[in-house]
């Protein structure tokens, strides 16, 4: 069961934020709005200046951003994070009774290893990854799915309220909210292939993608996912993206590794995956994942009827 969001600026706090890319800019944004003391670090100086400008002070280090009560990590995949967060010994930066909010999509061996590193460490970890895309960050209306201990998961909700309009928690082992997200990325993943697949059959048969994905996003698929990504696709607007072929094909790989572990079979996981391949092949690495519907059309040859 989801928990509602609590008032902005209920408990203000002393955040160290890192990674301020596409998502992370936007929720980073939402912590000063809401009245907390924030510290962050990015790779590239731009988007930490920016948020400067609003209140924000610029760490030289990941370690730096790491000595405050709660620190916030948001960035691409299992191997930047390690590089950021534990090559430069940003954890082990951490004081004691300090926790950190993993927020990106990662894998569960690197989120267990990351629970198990904390322990030792003597420092809380909360896993609360995110649904939604960089405009809904930017609004403060994520749906944040935490798990992780609850004493220290109720002491970070005034961060995770400014964030976010609804937490969902999942449990102790933080794990677990990183599965729910992986699955939950799948699910989308399908989705967008489902579309892509049957507007480029429609289109064989003459029928403009706007039309055939007018009538199923307003009737059999109304909901905000079809709509939005159909959107996308009747309008073939893949860029700007605001989450990439590149990322759809890490995480639908993650959804295959978790699915490995368990002995549980993805087929259509499989697919997808090859799928995103093939735009990663094609050069178009960098677009929405919306995009799969040029893939679909690639294949099926449509520019050559």
């Amino acid at each position: 069961m989801s928990q509602g969001k609590q008032s902005k600026g209920a408990l203000n706090m002393k955040v160290g934020f890192i990674g301020l890319g596409a998502m992370g800019r936007g929720m980073a944004q939402q912590l000063l709005e809401a009245g907390h003391e924030v510290t962050v670090w990015n790779r590239s100086p731009e988007a930490a200046e920016a948020l400067a400008e609003q209140g924000a002070k610029i760490a030289k280090t990941p370690a730096d951003a790491a000595r405050c009560e709660v620190l916030v990590s948001m960035l691409a995949d299992d191997q930047a994070a390690h590089q950021v967060l534990v090559e430069s010994k940003a954890i082990e930066a951490m004081k004691k009774g300090s926790v950190h909010i993993n927020m990106a999509t990662v894998s569960v061996a690197f989120a267990r290893g990351m629970a198990a590193l904390h322990e030792r460490l003597g420092v809380g970890y909360v896993a609360a990854p995110v649904l939604g895309r960089p405009d809904v960050a930017a609004a403060g209306k994520l749906n944040i799915i935490a798990a992780g201990d609850p004493a220290q998961l109720e002491r970070v909700r005034p961060v995770l309220d400014a964030m976010g309009q609804a937490v969902w928690p999942l449990g102790e082992s933080p794990e677990r909210a990183n599965v729910a997200k992986i699955a939950a990325n799948f699910m989308l993943a399908s989705a967008i292939e489902s579309m892509a697949e049957a507007s480029t059959l429609t289109r064989a048969y003459g029928i403009e993608a706007s039309d055939f994905l007018d009538i199923v996003t307003n009737t059999l698929f109304a909901s905000p996912a079809y709509q939005g990504y159909g959107k996308m696709i009747a309008e073939a607007r893949f860029e700007p993206a605001g989450f990439t072929m590149r990322l759809g094909h890490k995480d639908v790989g993650l959804a295959l590794s978790a699915g490995d572990e368990q002995s549980v079979a993805l087929p259509l996981g499989s697919a997808v995956r090859d799928r995103l391949l093939d735009a990663l092949a094609n050069g178009d690495g960098d677009k929405d994942w919306s995009g799969l519907a040029e893939v679909a059309a690639r294949q099926a040859h449509l520019d050559k009827r």
